[in-house]
């Protein structure tokens, strides 16, 4: 690591006479300082040269701070920015933070002040560097740490991983909830050129309306009612890296014909914008629908489809691949447990590997995790495991009677949960690995009473 009293700061300041207090103060401190007076001048500084830490002032000749900001975050090798303003307000220093700045300061404040700033912004870019650094020798080793598997199917999309994330190529990535899409997300963006750029998520189901729009695009000052002062869209925060668009199938027509638009023209406007903003962000996209069925009957627009489904990824579901169990639950067990508990017994592994797990590896590690909470032995036995002690029926074949009979366990799973954690519906849900609107969703679905079912219960 670099000794820290060389640390090396740019310090943009148009108001000369402070500029020359922070040279003057910060070089008595040790740190290596370059003082200039505008934005355009500090971001071609900052891309000639490589600094530890920037202390940009927000309102400067050329390019604001924010401005600087969100241009240099796409550098290779980006300092750390600590953002300093004579006007602060919190959606200021909010959109700040979300465009990757260290830290915020509002004039006036104490020279010390920027002295603790500046050391602990290099820390930070210290061990990220660090962290970089081990990251990249353990990818070399396992590429995929993460997923573990013996089924071939699989093993052929793992493989994929890393000649995919070379390229800039939209992925799809499909499969039942809880299949790990967003692992497989997380590593191809990892192992590509923008993986020291951000990875920006966004879950298209959980949003709707114009919030979807807004979210993606960000928004003008007075956009539309409540819209005070401009918010960048994560399209635009993740500029440099890659935006994960999770259950991308739940985008509305319209939100549909938007984001093709932008694919297609490589831009976008702000909502109630009129300046572009250019796309530089690899998409990664996800879905645990049927989507080809969707575009098969106008409900996803099929140009939008081939945009986005130049590869695809397509993960299987747990019950699909049995041979995994036995290893995943075993790994999950020595993580959850630190090695406490010794193993399964045969009469659990036996259950483990009879279930249909309709909540696939999710589903199995918050099982796992239940049951090193209940295992009272050295073993996990059945009775610590909180999944119906019965095998479905998986002779039934195709049709309707195979998808009543996984409709059946997971009706019986979740009254099962709720049954365990005495029907508190936040904890049943990070149980099942679902949001709690799902969870809320299935109980009216499947038509559980909370009073009735406790007192049957009881």
């Amino acid at each position: 690591m670099t000794d820290t009293s060389r640390i090396k700061v740019l310090v943009a300041e148009d108001e000369q006479h402070l500029g020359t207090l922070l040279e003057q103060f910060l070089t008595s401190r040790g740190h290596d300082v370059t003082v200039v007076r505008d934005g355009a001048t500090a971001l071609a500084t900052l891309r000639a040269e490589s600094y530890d830490v920037a202390l940009l002032d927000i309102v400067m000749p050329e390019l604001d701070g924010l401005e600087v900001l969100r241009h240099v975050r796409d550098e290779p090798s980006p300092p750390e920015v600590i953002i300093i303003t004579g006007n602060g307000t919190v959606e200021t220093a909010i959109g700040a933070m979300r465009l990757g700045a260290y830290d915020y300061l509002s004039k006036p404040y104490r020279m010390a002040e920027i002295d603790v700033l500046v050391r602990r912004a290099w820390e930070r870019r210290e061990l990220a560097r660090e962290n970089a650094r081990l990251e990249k020798r353990l990818q070399s080793v396992d590429p995929l740490p993460e997923l573990v598997t013996q089924h071939p199917p699989l093993r052929e999309v793992l493989e994929m991983v890393p000649r995919v994330a070379r390229s800039m190529t939209p992925v799809l990535i499909t499969g039942e909830s809880g299949t790990g899409k967003e692992l497989i997300a997380r590593a191809i963006h990892r192992l590509s050129e923008r993986g020291r750029g951000p990875l920006v998520d966004i879950h298209c189901g959980a949003i709707g309306g114009l919030s979807v729009e807004t979210e993606l695009f960000g928004y003008e000052n007075g956009a539309f009612p409540g819209a005070e002062g401009r918010r960048a869209g994560l399209l635009e925060l993740a500029a440099g890296g890659t935006l994960f668009m999770d259950e991308v199938a739940a985008l509305e027509g319209r939100q549909q014909g938007a984001l093709l638009r932008v694919l297609e023209q490589g831009n976008f406007f702000r909502v109630g914008g009129t300046q572009k903003v250019t796309l530089n962000a690899r998409l990664i996209t996800a879905t645990n629908r049927d989507i080809d069925a969707l575009v098969a009957g106008g409900d996803f627009r099929g140009d939008l489809f081939y945009r986005i489904n130049t590869v695809r990824l397509v993960l299987a579901p747990l019950r699909d691949r049995r041979c995994d169990i036995p290893a995943l639950a075993d790994r999950f067990l020595q993580r959850l447990s630190g090695g406490r508990l010794q193993g399964f017994s045969d009469a659990a592994m036996e259950l483990l590997h009879a279930y249909d797990w309709p909540g696939n590896v999710r589903e199995l590690r918050n099982v796992i995790e239940r049951a090193v909470l209940l295992a009272e032995g050295d073993t996990i036995d059945v009775r610590d495991l909180p999944i119906p002690a019965h095998r479905s029926d998986r002779s039934i074949g195709n049709g309707t009677g195979a998808l009543r009979a996984l409709a059946d366990l997971e009706r019986d799973h979740i009254r099962l949960v709720l049954d365990r954690v005495g029907w508190h519906q936040g904890r049943a849900a990070a149980i099942l690995g679902i949001s709690s609107k799902t969870l809320y969703r299935k109980i009216r679905e499947y038509g559980f009473d909370r009073s009735s079912e406790l007192q049957n219960s009881s």
